[in-house]
């Protein structure tokens, strides 16, 4: 693919925030994203894994515009979003939908459902009532919530946890975006209710050809919904690949890692023991020099891992962070 196919593409990003002794003295930074690159095409499907405090959210929220980098550029339709004033910002957002993780704290409480889907058009200009209800309705039918009319005069706590995520993915995509940011998007819902809302998402994204990044520390489901995956561990990308050869062939210790720690419905398997990494991530204030994941890793080179940054590396279709593969 050429530049011309890159709608996403992140170059070489730092994220990091400031500590404060007491509020006064500098005391350090949090290294939440620290030399992040990929590119996501038009109409691509990504996912972004890892455990809880590897920098995924702040990675997305840098995406949304509302973590500044550091360092690094964040390039969108080929414009870097940093140049971008309050105007260009607010266009920019109009064009990513963002669907939370937590849906009902992502409704407001004393809004009903039509003011709700209503709001994003208003701030874009939409005056037009008529209008409005008009895509209101349209939406509501895209994430089957129908007849529209037996909801659209609800209040979120009117509604199932499943309902609450449609509307959420209704606000996303009312816009009309090229690009949703979904943030562990079925981690709040019952079981029986996530292949819905993954299968209403792919569909949508399949419809619309939206590009889709879809944060996660589920492993056992972006292979229904994605067609590469990025692992993060520590602030840093230690491995990209297609879905299928991750799901089935990963590479870095870490990725091997998550994929034992996944739930398996298979009970035999279930019942086997995994040995997994002990301890815990690392401070992202003082991280470990060399491989981040050294000081965990059953597989550890000495002298090597622990004192050198892995670049990434060649293995069949896999860029390997990782001295292994060397």
């Amino acid at each position: 693919m050429t530049t011309r196919d890159v709608l996403l593409s992140i170059q070489d990003l730092h994220v990091w925030f400031e500590l404060r002794r007491f509020g006064f003295g500098h005391a350090g930074y949090v290294k939440a994203v620290d030399g992040v690159t990929f590119d996501l095409h038009y109409g691509e499907t990504i996912a972004i894994v890892g455990e809880s405090g590897c920098g995924k959210t702040s990675l997305m929220k840098t995406i949304l515009g509302i973590n500044k980098p550091t360092r690094g550029k964040v390039i969108f339709d080929n414009k870097d979003i940093s140049a971008f004033h309050a105007e260009d910002l607010r266009l920019y957002r109009s064009k990513i939908g963002y669907v939370q993780q937590d849906p009902f704290g992502a409704l407001a409480p004393f809004m009903n459902i039509q003011r709700i889907l209503e709001e994003p058009l208003i701030i874009n200009g939409i005056k037009d009532p008529a209008e409005r209800e008009r895509r209101v309705r349209k939406v509501m039918e895209e994430v089957r919530l129908s007849p529209p009319d037996d909801f659209l005069h609800k209040y979120p706590h009117m509604l199932s946890g499943g309902q609450q995520q449609r509307v959420v993915i209704a606000r996303a995509i009312i816009l009309e975006p090229q690009l949703v940011v979904a943030d562990e998007p079925v981690s709040m819902l019952d079981a029986s209710v996530r292949v819905e809302i993954l299968k209403l998402l792919r569909g949508l994204q399949e419809k619309y050809k939206l590009a889709v990044i879809y944060i996660t520390h589920d492993l056992s489901t972006v292979r229904y919904f994605s067609e590469r995956v990025f692992v993060m561990y520590a602030g840093n990308v230690v491995e990209k690949a297609p879905v299928n050869s991750i799901v089935h062939n990963p590479k870095h210790p870490y990725t091997q890692a998550l994929m034992d720690a996944t739930s398996d419905p298979d009970a035999d398997n279930a019942l086997k023991y995994r040995e997994l990494p002990a301890g815990e991530p690392p401070s992202l204030v003082n991280p470990p020099s060399g491989c981040r994941f050294h000081p965990r890793c059953p597989q550890r080179i000495e002298n090597l891992c622990d004192v050198e940054e892995p670049q990434d590396l060649q293995a069949d279709d896999h860029l390997v962070a990782c001295w292994l593969y060397k």
